[in-house]
């Protein structure tokens, strides 16, 4: 396994290759740009930059007023003032007219650590995925977001790219699987299936480890991709038996939401979510704070555990 990186980290480096080879390319931030990354695409191309100071809804109405002139434009700032502040703006205005904006938005979820409950939003997929045409994306690792930043810059109308702040392994060291709308299946298992997303999935790996060593044969599915959602992929893993959810988000209406959603249609199947349970975060240490709000291999093991008893 390769040396860890956080997905903010690897999108500052993939909108500058981007940049390079696509002129059309805008970036803007909301006077966050050392935090994420965009300041690297702002030094290499100052023409294609817009720091926007601290008005989100302002600078995602100008992403949108840019985008139907004909740009690609990235706007960047933390999730909880991207999905929550300028909620209104990025429905009415970017999803309403299919404009060609990508919300990329970082510091997600209770790995924030320090900055506490007012900036741990575990409601941002949840918000984005109820927009019509909105497509949600939550990469796992740094290859995985350079592949995924890509097909939504390439791709047209408007896209959510969910980015966190601490460091993760990689498990891509080739991303020419990496495909929107697609999961891919990191490990395979016989028993169980955890469907896992952004940095959960680091975690689901782990539990997969424990639990081999215990004789529990289990897959690990990442769902980069939470809308539109691989349907194919959670039927094969349904047919196999229990599936468990892994998020560092609300178990409403986040990838459990979804995946339930989805099993309810296709084909019901036991079921449990690790995510953040309904509850508010506090100030501390991320790893700290995964403990404490249930987000770990352990939590995941222990809910592989109660599915299969």
């Amino acid at each position: 396994m390769a040396e860890k990186m956080a997905t903010r980290q690897a999108y500052g480096k993939a909108l500058v290759e981007i940049g390079r080879e696509n002129q059309n390319l805008v970036v803007m931030d909301a006077d966050l740009s050392k935090s994420t990354m965009t300041a690297e695409f702002a030094a290499a191309y100052p023409q294609r930059f817009f720091n926007m100071g601290i008005a989100e809804q302002d600078m995602y109405a100008a992403a949108c007023g840019l985008a139907l002139s004909g740009k690609v434009v990235c706007a960047s700032t933390f999730a909880m003032f991207a999905a929550g502040r300028a909620f209104e703006i990025i429905r009415n205005s970017i999803g309403y007219t299919g404009a060609n904006v990508k919300i990329c938005a970082t510091h997600a979820g209770i790995t924030v650590g320090e900055d506490g409950a007012s900036h741990q939003t575990f409601e941002d997929i949840a918000l984005m995925r109820t927009i019509p045409g909105m497509t949600v994306l939550n990469p796992c690792d740094g290859p995985s977001t350079e592949a995924l930043m890509r097909q939504a810059i390439a791709m047209e109308g408007p896209c959510y790219v969910r980015l966190g702040r601490a460091a993760v392994p990689v498990f891509y060291e080739d991303a020419s699987a990496i495909k929107i709308g697609r999961g891919n299946w990191l490990r395979r298992g016989e028993q169980a299936t955890v469907v896992a997303t952004g940095i959960m999935v680091s975690e689901a790996m782990e539990a997969a480890e424990r639990l081999a060593a215990a004789g529990i044969s289990i897959g690990v599915i990442d769902m980069h991709t939470i809308k539109p959602l691989d349907e194919e992929i959670l039927l094969e893993a349904a047919k196999l038996g229990p599936v468990v959810t892994a998020e560092e988000h609300s178990v409403i209406g986040g990838l459990f939401g979804a995946v339930a959603e989805t099993l309810a249609r296709l084909k019901p199947v036991k079921m449990a979510a690790v995510g953040q349970q309904d509850t508010f975060g506090e100030s501390g240490k991320p790893e700290e704070l995964k403990e404490k709000y249930h987000m770990t291999a352990s939590d995941i093991e222990a809910a592989v555990r109660s599915v299969l008893a």
